[in-house]
């Protein structure tokens, strides 16, 4: 073998043996990235539920900042962090800023349901409400087509809106969306409401499983 042929092949060797460590080393700083992103979105979520617009805006623009396409995964269900800083610009009432962001989000998730939904309600509010329509009745449609999804191809289907409070409120707004006359402070009232009840339940359907699991645990050691 000539020196130019062993170059080559020790150079292939090298390329391999480092592709062997950069793979592992990329799935370590993916999942350091979904950590961080995770340790920001969850304590925004929690000031956004209990009205604290400003400092959930804050913890969501660092989320975006660290990765502009993270999220947080309900079930089957995915919210984007861009979507989640316009819900906190719309929760404040700077709706050119919740339209801004709600657009990108509406790009960048195209199965995140609350982004079209979020920014109907803030076309809506800044005055576009035939766009803002459509944008709504997009974002119902796509929540109900998921919860019935879920109902009946999940594993944890049973937990989501069991009474169909939801679904019901959903179907009622969809119906408001279709009439001649619509009441525009009551619609905008309800499909915020639906969307709080939504974030608000895949907290409530998490510890459910968890206190259904430990249940069971303690039940098989029971048995045993």
């Amino acid at each position: 073998m000539n020196i130019a042929n062993l170059k080559s092949r020790i150079t292939k060797i090298s390329i391999f043996h480092a592709g062997l460590f950069i793979l592992p080393l990329a799935v370590i700083l993916s999942g350091c990235t979904a950590v961080q992103v995770s340790g920001q979105l969850q304590p925004g979520r929690y000031a956004l539920m209990r009205g604290d617009a400003k400092a959930a805006l804050a913890h969501f623009q660092r989320a975006a900042e660290i990765d502009p396409n993270g999220g947080v995964q309900h079930g089957l269900m995915r919210e984007g962090v861009w979507t989640y800083v316009g819900r906190a610009y719309y929760a404040s009432g700077d709706y050119p800023a919740a339209r801004k962001a709600l657009e990108q989000a509406r790009t960048r998730y195209p199965g995140d349901s609350l982004a079209p939904l979020y920014l109907g309600l803030a076309l809506s509010q800044d005055g576009d409400r035939q766009r803002g329509l459509k944008e709504i009745q997009t974002g119902l449609t796509g929540l109900g087509d998921l919860y019935e999804y879920m109902e009946y191809y999940s594993i944890y289907g049973s937990y989501w809106d069991p009474g169909r409070i939801i679904r019901s409120r959903i179907e009622k707004d969809l119906a408001v969306t279709q009439g001649k006359e619509i009441n525009w402070s009551d619609l905008i009232a309800s499909v915020e409401l639906v969307g709080m009840e939504v974030e608000r339940e895949a907290d409530e359907v998490r510890r459910q499983i968890r206190k259904d699991r430990r249940d069971s645990a303690k039940g098989d050691d029971k048995g045993t």
